[in-house]
């Protein structure tokens, strides 16, 4: 998969406000790179996070994971290791609604995870959720395929890939 070109989210606002969705959850972020971007892939869960380790693990390179984890508190959804599949694999970024673990050794590795907050506590591993589905959060619906932006400034979802003239 081609990687997408990472361009900041504010100049894609004043290029296309009329056509992307911005996504109303601050997001602190965790990983190396502050800037990413790529098709989405999506996985819904709460407070498990075995089928978030099988989507890092399937995913195309060059994707952004959107983990909907319900923007629950009480549980890591991502740590070290899956953090280290996903920057094995290529993947763009993680992007949760919900909590990482281990955010020390993650700002050393070559990945943008933005996340609402850390707990030490890992998930449960039961394999409950969905995968591969339309999701919503922060205003903005999480659909498969289509395109998201990150930087330090936000997050922005388009249904086709941008440029800037």
């Amino acid at each position: 998969m081609k990687a997408v070109q990472t361009l900041k989210t504010a100049d894609l606002c004043d290029h296309y406000s009329d056509s992307i969705s911005i996504c109303q959850v601050e997001f602190k972020s965790y990983g190396a790179k502050k800037q990413f971007s790529g098709p989405i892939q999506t996985v819904e869960v709460f407070e498990d996070n075995v089928l978030v380790r099988q989507m890092l693990e399937t995913i195309p390179e060059g994707s952004v994971l959107v983990v909907n984890g319900g923007a629950s508190r009480n549980c890591a959804l991502v740590g070290d290791m899956l953090a280290q599949i996903a920057v094995d694999r290529k993947i763009a970024g993680i992007i949760v609604n919900g909590v990482i673990r281990d955010s020390g050794e993650i700002a050393g590795m070559n990945i943008g995870v933005f996340a609402i907050g850390t707990m030490p506590l890992k998930s449960k591993k039961e394999g409950k959720g969905k995968t591969n589905v339309v999701t919503k959060f922060g205003s903005i619906t999480w659909t498969p395929d289509e395109y998201v932006y990150a930087d330090e400034d936000g997050v922005i979802v388009s249904p086709k890939l941008l440029t800037l003239p």
